[in-house]
């Protein structure tokens, strides 16, 4: 990493830590549903406890960024809306589909992202579709299970979760380029908890009964939610919405181990393959003259006017 700038090591740095909190995300899921909760009960009070985190950190540290244009506040609701709806998606599949399964469809996302940013005139180079390649045979490998009878409601769902996330991955480049990145974090967090509150709200259901083991899993989410957010955006705003996606397929590792350790699963000989392949990317990533397109955050033309 000698030969890249400051501001992209802080960046790599930043995408690592945000892959850890989000690799969370399958692990703390099925603890939940083990215990009781339905998935827009976990996305609606781990979203809100998430919110509410951020703004108590904000009214007691960082008071004075607060303040924010109409303006950047359109552009963040349009990149939490976004986002609300993909946490919606992600959370209803993983009721169906098992952790292994739901992070290599979750993982796709870097597929979007590049489809979205071709789309609107940002040049590829070789070496980051390369890159991309490598890592999606990665995915690959490291997700191969055992043969059986797949979920097809939840990979669709699952499949949709990538593509929103993929889209506010874009959404939120484009608004990185005015709004600091904690700020950013901030709003957008707080719609996201409003969009699923409404949805959860629209059930007209009761609570259900939840353990005590399952509100420990919504709050950790909540706590893990909060971190990612606010890492994965100062990642995006330093290198741009390909170079964040890439680097956190490294989530899929996180996850993966954490299966390990807390759900019993083993990774064969080929999963560890898939690693080696993801961490070969990663390594590309400081030889990829792609990654000065992202060094002053998005295009002046894809700045939100």
């Amino acid at each position: 990493m000698s030969n890249l700038s400051r501001k992209q090591r802080q960046g790599i740095t930043a995408t690592v830590a945000a892959s850890f909190f989000l690799g969370w995300s399958p692990i703390l899921g099925k603890m939940a549903y083990a215990n009781g909760v339905t998935p827009y009960t976990l996305v609606a009070f781990r979203t809100v406890a998430a919110a509410l985190l951020l703004w108590l950190v904000f009214l007691i540290f960082w008071r004075r960024e607060i303040a924010i244009s109409w303006r950047d506040l359109i552009g963040c609701i349009g990149v939490g809306a976004v986002n609300g709806f993909g946490s919606l998606f992600y959370y209803t599949g993983l009721l169906h589909v098992n952790a292994s399964r739901a992070s290599l469809l979750n993982t796709l996302y870097p597929l979007w992202v590049v489809l979205f940013l071709f789309a609107a005139g940002q040049p590829l180079t070789r070496l980051t579709m390369s890159r991309l390649a490598l890592s999606t045979l990665g995915i690959y490998l490291l997700t191969r299970a055992e043969p059986g009878v797949l979920n097809w409601l939840g990979v669709t769902l699952m499949i949709a979760s990538a593509a929103t996330y993929g889209w506010h991955l874009v959404l939120g480049q484009w608004v990185l380029a005015d709004v600091p990145a904690r700020k950013a974090a901030l709003y957008i967090l707080t719609t996201m908890a409003c969009v699923v509150g409404v949805a959860r709200a629209v059930q007209s259901q009761p609570l259900e009964p939840i353990a005590s083991t399952g509100w420990s899993a919504i709050l950790a989410l909540g706590l893990t939610t909060a971190l990612s957010r606010l890492t994965m955006f100062f990642a995006l705003e330093r290198l741009g919405g390909v170079e964040t996606a890439m680097a956190s397929l490294l989530e899929l590792i996180v996850s993966l181990v954490l299966a390990f350790l807390l759900l019993g699963e083993r990774l064969t000989l080929v999963q560890w393959l898939g690693s080696g392949l993801l961490g070969v990317s990663m390594i590309l990533m400081a030889r990829d003259p792609g990654m000065r397109l992202a060094e002053g955050n998005a295009p002046l033309e894809w700045k939100l006017e």
